[in-house]
């Protein structure tokens, strides 16, 4: 049972107090009645013992109904066991009183009047304990338990037949205490599951997001939360005096919150009854608020009105719509927007007399500024170059940001080609001057591809044709533009099937690998030789690696072509002799990935080839960055066993701090430096590149050797160790390798096999 209704049950004991009062002074006198026929002293004395008990139990009530609150669980204690002082004494009174009076006189009068009185007054109690049966039945037993007990010693049988019916009288009358009780805590406990009911609705109600307004059939207002008062800006005295719709939506454009337009239109919503859904807009345009009004009627009549205040989500909403079609940084619209527009402009405004250009623009160098200057720089050099599109354009013209550095341009109404190529040169120029940013200045180029309308072309076509007239641009070198032509489409056609030819090829295994050897200067003999791929195209006929590799770096297949070059080479190269190592080129994106220590791991243990007879050729390329972790990829390799070998040295940047700071074994001369060999300053500097290297401890190889005159030249001196050339030997397929091993490494006889310059090993 809970605190508020132990606290109830005790306030229905002093809940009618005047029948205790009145009914208090009735025994009273009855006994002086009694006395002054009897005339028993006693019984005189038992009449002030009423009036005093019952004074105090008056007075105890008069003190009860001063308070002016609730009792709290400590004070209804408090006041229940006061009450309980006050029905014991009065029961023993009673009790006495009974017994004195059937016990002292022979009156049958006033035995009937005292029985009377004290079951009357008994019964009475009931009306008033029924919170606290428990009282009651004390008062029972201490009041009636002695009149049954006389009545019993007195004896005779209207005696005893008066006490039993009492007995039963009273046992009836105590079960009629438990049943009011019952009746009167299932009640209080209905009352307060209802007080819980209301005050959680009370709280979801104004704790809800949106306003809520209930009006009866009649149109008067029956709830309105607080959301709704505060939205509206009202008076709360609406919900208390019962308001009609009209009323409150007067109230409402006087407020400010809606016009009267919008006031006329709810109030036409609410007359309906029907469900439906309005938005509105705030007359104070500063506000710039949107209110959803939505209306659902009862059933039994009546309509309920539901206010959002949508203003946030609507703005979301824009924002969102603005961010899937404009670029955030530079405020230009994005792909997916110059898409849709230039789709529109096409299918509903131009036909063949009038022309238009697409123009895809790409920053040049706008890496090398990200790189050194940071991101952020960056940003605001795409924002300066947005700009600087904006104020060369026309009014009709359409320029957005396709992602990175890319910008296109859609130029409209003009007359001929020379006008897409005047934007486009005016494009170049002015991208190209210097830019200020962040106290930095800043050089960057463009490069332009040009796509022209034609009849009958779509959005994507024409997007398809700048982007690849943009490619050739970047191709002839950057900083210029360049007009589509059919045949690029024809190239991105080929290049596209010689794509899909080379994952087919790849997936099939349709390479093979040819070894062009590498000849000892001083013993003749081959001392490695180098894998160098073939592809066998059923159609392509043999396809040089000079054009497979770069449309596998291109394609990113060139981690997986690598791995099975290096798997292959190692398997072919255990069927050669012990002496004779191989060389394996490895791309910069294959040696930079990951997990090559791993790949040349594998390769040994799968063929079972000593790590020393396996050559990995790197080019500068792959020096260039990252150079701590090169570093360290090296040390490892090296580590292992493997020898690491520097090729085509003096095509790129030629720096000879990598044959200081990086632990390679081996550099290889590229052919180039053989050009003009025959005169004094191309001879010396390869001489001199050779002598460095040796005398930094590693083997010199010379490339592309192709006469006697050559080999006899740089060979001169000593410090080449090793030739490669067509001079001994061009790329050829594994079987005819091994012949040329076996020849040049059979048994050692005085007619073993030398490199002379009229000779060849091939």
């Amino acid at each position: 049972m809970s605190p508020t209704i132990s606290a109830a049950l005790v306030e229905s004991l002093f809940m009618n107090p005047a029948p205790m009062i009145f009914g208090a002074f009735g025994p009273a006198i009855a006994g002086a009645v009694i006395a002054a026929v009897t005339r028993d002293l006693f019984c005189w004395l038992c009449v002030p013992l009423f009036i005093v008990v019952g004074l105090a139990r008056a007075l105890q009530m008069y003190r009860y109904k001063q308070r002016n609150s609730r009792l709290t669980v400590e004070e209804a204690g408090i006041w229940e066991k006061r009450y309980r002082i006050g029905a014991i004494a009065y029961g023993i009174a009673l009790g006495i009183w009974g017994a004195a009076v059937l016990l002292r006189t022979s009156d049958p009068a006033a035995h009937m009047l005292c029985v009377t009185t004290v079951v009357a007054y008994t019964s009475a109690g009931v009306g008033r304990t029924f919170g606290r049966p428990q009282i009651f039945r004390l008062q029972v037993l201490l009041s009636i338990g002695p009149l049954i007990a006389t009545l019993m010693y007195v004896g005779g049988a209207f005696y005893i037949a008066l006490a039993l019916l009492s007995f039963v009288f009273f046992g009836a009358i105590r079960h009629l205490t438990s049943s009011l009780q019952r009746i009167y805590v299932n009640a209080w406990i209905a009352k307060e599951r209802e007080a819980a009911l209301a005050g959680q609705f009370d709280t979801a109600l104004n704790n809800m997001p949106h306003g809520l307004c209930m009006f009866t059939a009649d149109g008067h207002l029956a709830v309105m939360n607080h959301r709704f008062i505060d939205m509206m800006e009202l008076s709360e005295d609406f919900v208390q005096s019962g308001a009609s719709a009209s009323d409150i939506c007067n109230a409402c454009v006087l407020s400010g919150a809606i016009s009267a337009a919008t006031s006329r239109q709810i109030l036409s919503e609410i007359e309906n009854s029907q469900a439906g859904d309005i938005i509105t807009n705030d007359p104070d345009a500063s506000r710039n608020r949107s209110l959803s009004w939505t209306f659902q009627p009862m059933s039994g009549g009546g309509t309920v009105v539901l206010v959002e205040d949508i203003t946030e989500r609507r703005d979301a909403e824009a924002r969102i719509s603005h961010l899937a079609r404009y670029d955030e940084l530079t405020q230009l619209p994005n792909r997916v927007n110059f898409r849709d527009e230039i789709g529109r402009l096409l299918a509903t405004r131009y036909g063949s007399e009038q022309r238009s250009a697409l123009l895809f623009v790409d920053l040049d160098q706008f890496k090398q500024v990200n790189d050194t200057l940071g991101h952020p720089c960056g940003d605001q050099l795409l924002c300066a170059v947005a700009e600087r599109l904006r104020e060369m354009l026309r009014p009709e013209d359409f320029v957005a940001r396709f992602g990175g550095d890319e910008f296109v341009v859609f130029q409209q109404n003009i007359h001929s080609h020379e006008d897409a190529a005047g934007l486009a040169r005016r494009i170049v120029d002015r991208l190209s001057e210097r830019y200020k940013i962040d106290n930095h200045l800043v050089e960057i180029g463009a490069s332009v591809g040009i796509a022209m309308t034609a009849p009958g072309v779509s959005a994507d076509t024409l997007l398809k044709n700048a982007d690849m007239a943009l490619y050739r641009a970047k191709a002839d070198g950057r900083g210029t533009f360049c007009f589509f032509r059919d045949e690029m489409a024809q190239t991105v056609e080929a290049r596209r099937i010689l794509e899909l030819d080379l994952r087919k090829a790849l997936a099939n295994e349709e390479f093979e690998l040819y070894y062009q050897p590498l000849i000892n200067l001083r013993s003749g003999k081959v001392t490695t030789c180098e894998a160098l791929l073939r592809w066998n195209h059923p159609v392509r006929g043999t396809v040089s690696p000079v054009d497979i590799i770069p449309v596998a770096e291109d394609m990113g297949l060139i981690v997986d072509l690598g791995r099975w070059i290096l798997r292959k080479a190692c398997m072919e190269c255990m069927k050669w002799p012990e002496a004779v190592s191989v060389a394996v080129n490895f791309s910069p994106q294959q040696f930079h990935q990951r997990d090559v220590l791993s790949e040349v791991r594998y390769a040994l243990e799968v063929s079972g080839l000593p790590a020393h007879r396996l050559e990995i050729e790197i080019t500068e390329s792959s020096l260039l960055h990252n150079t701590q972790l090169t570093h360290d990829v090296l040390s490892q390799l090296r580590t292992l066993g493997v020898r690491i070998s520097l090729d085509d040295f003096g095509t790129g940047y030629s720096s000879l701090s990598y044959l200081h700071n990086f632990p390679l074994q081996k550099v290889k001369i590229d052919r180039s430096f053989l050009e003009g060999i025959d005169s004094d300053r191309p001879l010396t500097l390869l001489r001199g590149v050779a002598r460095l290297s040796a005398d930094l401890g590693m083997s010199v190889v010379v490339e592309g050797i192709e006469t006697n005159e050559q080999l006899e030249l740089i060979s001169a001196d000593g410090a080449v160790t090793e030739a490669q050339g067509y001079l001994f030997s061009r790329p050829v397929p594994s079987v005819r390798i091994r012949q040329l091993l076996n020849a040049s490494h059979g048994r050692r006889t005085d007619e073993q096999l030398h490199v002379v310059p009229s000779r060849s090993i091939a």
